[in-house]
């Protein structure tokens, strides 16, 4: 049985581009062996994850990333068992927040600035797939 989660947090430290880039390394060195797939945003020191998989991966996945003490805020924002992947070609894709257009996050939330806490989760993952559709995903290896 594939599942879908999206979750949000607060990185405890500012993320450099070098951590990000080692966060994304690890995940894609471990993800296929587990058979999860999915993107992650990051911005303003707030991660966005969606992960897919089977349901006992992706649970694993997620109670390890909520324990992690370099996060905080963790909020399971959507949980939903799926037909089929957005992500099977990404063991872990990153949107590309540069190309992103503030309008399209404005079209979701109060104001121009990334707010997954502030959003119901409906409304976090539909900003979430015009995201991916809109904004280049990064390493999709």
């Amino acid at each position: 049985m594939l599942v879908r989660l999206m979750y949000a947090s607060r990185a405890v430290d500012p993320q450099s581009a070098e951590a990000l880039n080692a966060i994304l390394q690890k995940s894609r060195a471990a993800n296929p062996a587990q058979g999860i797939t999915g993107a992650l945003c990051h911005a303003n020191d707030i991660f966005v994850q969606v992960l897919e998989g089977g349901r006992m991966a992706v649970n694993r996945l997620y109670q390890r990333i909520a324990a992690d003490p370099r996060h905080t805020d963790v909020v399971l924002l959507s949980y939903a068992e799926v037909d089929e992947r957005r992500f099977a070609g990404w063991s872990m894709g990153q949107v590309n927040l540069s190309r992103l257009n503030p309008a399209l996050v404005l079209k979701y939330s109060e104001t121009a600035t990334l707010d997954p806490y502030s959003l119901p989760g409906a409304a976090m993952a539909a900003l979430f797939d015009e995201m991916v559709a809109t904004a280049a995903i990064m390493g999709q290896s």
